[in-house]
């Protein structure tokens, strides 16, 4: 699938083929989230191909201690993507196929899977570093607040980090968002504070994950934008699920990924 670049879109040397990657849980839950991943990557200039195959990445194995159940779905995983450049719409899942399939699993690499893995981007990377857009055309007029997730963050170095000092360097989902049409990008106070949610996390520490949820609710609420918005849906999710259980009055901006917003024309 190929389509024209609007005008006002940077220009790239070439189109490129890529691999869709969907994680497992916006596949059963949010499918719109693939679909404007596609859509945005399409206005890119991208070949854009689904192999409807792909399962699990195996991150939530891996983070339970089931590592021989982990390992089966990333040498599924990377036997699939072979040769391919693959793009996500997760900077969590990204970072387990590109970081972690290399230690703990137990994986016999060979070269083909370490160029397999070096190849899989999550979106906003491959659109500003390697497409060099960071216009995609679109319109969204809302007020909309940035979420950085850790994963992106620190895994795969998508923004700067406040416990290190230094200068603060604009996440590439930020740079996107400044382009859109309409759009007023706004921080919270604490600008890559963690949401809580933290995959299995939730799960065995949920009383402690709910409170930093609620601290993160407060926090993005605190900015008056309309929705939050960030790279990882499982965080926004856990943060949307938080937020629907506050009363109204407190319930702040509504969750939105990215790839959503960029594929509002």
């Amino acid at each position: 699938m190929t389509t024209t670049i609007p005008s006002h879109v940077a220009p790239i040397a070439q189109h490129k083929r890529v691999h869709l990657f969907v994680p497992c849980y916006i596949d059963q839950l949010y499918p719109d989230v693939a679909m404007a991943t596609a859509t945005v990557l399409i206005k890119a200039g991208c070949t854009v191909e689904f192999d409807p195959r792909q399962t699990c990445c195996g991150q939530p194995m891996a983070n339970s201690g089931c590592a021989g159940d982990a390992a089966k779905l990333a040498r599924r995983h990377l036997d699939l993507f072979r040769g391919k450049v693959t793009v996500c719409p997760s900077g969590s899942c990204t970072s387990m196929v590109r970081n972690h399939y290399q230690h703990g699993l137990g994986l016999d690499l060979n070269d083909a899977d370490r160029e397999t893995m070096a190849n899989t981007f999550e979106l906003s990377e491959f659109l500003v570093d390697h497409l060099g857009i960071d216009d995609v055309g679109a319109r969204f007029p809302h007020t909309v607040a940035v979420h950085q997730s850790c994963h992106g963050l620190r895994e795969l170095g998508l923004g700067s980090m406040s416990e290190r000092g230094g200068a603060v360097v604009p996440s590439q989902v930020e740079r996107l968002l400044r382009k859109v049409r309409g759009l007023t990008l706004v921080l919270p106070e604490r600008r890559d504070e963690c949401c809580g949610f933290g995959g299995t996390f939730a799960v065995a520490e949920d009383g402690l994950s709910a409170r930093m949820g609620q601290d993160r609710c407060a926090q993005l609420a605190a900015t008056g934008a309309a929705y939050m918005t960030g790279g990882d849906m499982s965080c926004l999710m856990h943060l949307e699920g938080i937020r629907a259980r506050l009363p109204a009055a407190q319930r702040g901006p509504q969750a939105i990924h990215f790839a959503e917003i960029l594929a509002c024309a």
